[in-house]
């Protein structure tokens, strides 16, 4: 993390980012009326919220409350990229969607119950992996961005095309129990990059799909991510540009750090290769030599039981994905030790080492990094414990 000037950019004073719509209609009226009563809202903040159009990346963790409470707040105009389905593990958090949900895809159950919250909200669906692309093309029908994505690289994309277009974003991570919240626009003040100049080593900070989330510390990153929002669209109190709030949800308290724009910086004015700028390798072409299949490792582990074969099987997952399901006679060692250099001493170069992990990712990573570091006799399984559960061993569950 960057660290912080003097320059109090918090007290810049920020326009209402939205002109208002006409004249709500008397439904509207009822259906806001409690924002309408408040004298730093009133009737012509609630005509700026109808008139706004807001683009929220991601309808999972962060992105369910979001969406949810854009609609009830009266946002006119709603715009949801996601290309993901949603899944039975989603439903813990993601509170948008719901079992019947299960395997439609996360923008349609989004929009479905957005509709039934509030049917005066223009939902625009996204089906598309956000990237260089197309995230200007994207960006630019809207006044405003919330950042929900789960990994570094979308997180600076999102940064860098705000900045190019001169938009603002709000953006909140969340991590187990941790939960992030700030507002970057290069306009007025710092960016994502000056909070972060460099992305961490790639692999070395779990996902939330990794490492695990509270699930209800979505809701609070998510609530506070509108606040922000709906402050910066009618321009109401003191955004959190140049400011960092975190919540600690198993102490219960907010903090907050301040972060000022770095006054050496040149101007975002392109896009780049972020996968690259985060140190994401694109996926080598299937190495079939030092790679072996869930049925094979099956028959590999009986010989090895019976005393016929040798080798160490690594699961390269977190400890609290191996709590949920394991192979029988793995050993854990997490795949952030192993990049950093740490466990390599646990890793023997005379046995044959075979690496697996949730999908077979993680493991295709550390396996290439062993094989840089002078390991021969290593493979690793071809879609993690995935595969081997759906082939091998379906009593068990998977995550």
């Amino acid at each position: 993390m960057a660290s912080t000037f003097t320059a109090n950019v918090s007290s810049v004073s920020l326009d209402p980012l939205v002109e208002p719509a006409g004249e709500l209609t008397p439904a509207e009226v009822e259906r806001y009326s409690r924002h309408l009563i408040i004298p730093e809202i009133g009737t012509i903040g609630q005509r700026r919220l109808k008139n706004a159009k807001v683009l929220v990346i991601g309808a999972g963790g962060l992105g369910s409350p979001a969406l949810l409470y854009l609609a009830a707040a009266g946002v006119g105009t709603i715009g949801i990229i996601d290309d993901d389905a949603v899944d039975l593990s989603n439903l813990q958090r993601q509170v948008i969607h719901g079992v019947a949900d299960v395997g439609r895809p996360k923008i349609e159950s989004a929009r479905d119950a957005i509709a039934a919250l509030n049917p005066l909200v223009d939902v625009r669906l996204h089906d598309v992996r956000l990237d260089a692309s197309n995230a200007l093309d994207l960006f630019a029908g809207y006044d405003l961005i919330l950042d929900g994505a789960d990994n570094f690289a979308t997180r600076y994309l999102v940064n860098d095309a705000a900045a190019v277009l001169g938009k603002p974003y709000v953006w909140g991570s969340i991590f187990r129990f941790d939960g992030q919240v700030s507002v970057f626009w290069e306009k007025h003040g710092p960016t994502y990059r000056d909070l972060y100049p460099e992305a961490p080593p790639a692999g070395s900070v779990p996902s939330c799909g990794e490492g695990g989330v509270f699930g209800m510390l979505c809701a609070a990153v998510g609530s506070m991510m509108v606040t922000e929002a709906v402050k910066l669209i009618t321009g109401v109190g003191r955004s959190l540009l140049g400011r960092v709030a975190l919540f600690d949800a198993l102490g219960g308290s907010w903090r907050e750090i301040r972060v000022s724009k770095d006054p050496a910086a040149a101007p975002i004015t392109e896009l780049t290769d972020y996968e690259a700028f985060c140190g994401i390798t694109p996926a080598a072409p299937s190495d079939t030599e030092h790679t072996v299949t869930a049925t094979q490792l099956a028959t590999m582990l009986a010989s090895r039981k019976a005393g016929l074969k040798d080798f160490e099987l690594v699961d390269v997952r977190e400890p609290g994905e191996f709590e949920i399901v394991r192979i029988d006679g793995a050993v854990l060692i997490p795949q952030g030790r192993i990049l950093a250099g740490d466990a390599w001493a646990e890793i023997p170069q005379d046995r044959d080492i075979v690496f697996l992990c949730k999908a077979g990712t993680r493991s295709a990573n550390v396996l290439a990094a062993a094989q840089k570091a002078g390991y021969q006799r290593v493979s690793h399984l071809d879609g993690g414990i995935l595969s081997w559960v759906r082939e091998v061993e379906p009593h068990k569950p998977v995550y």
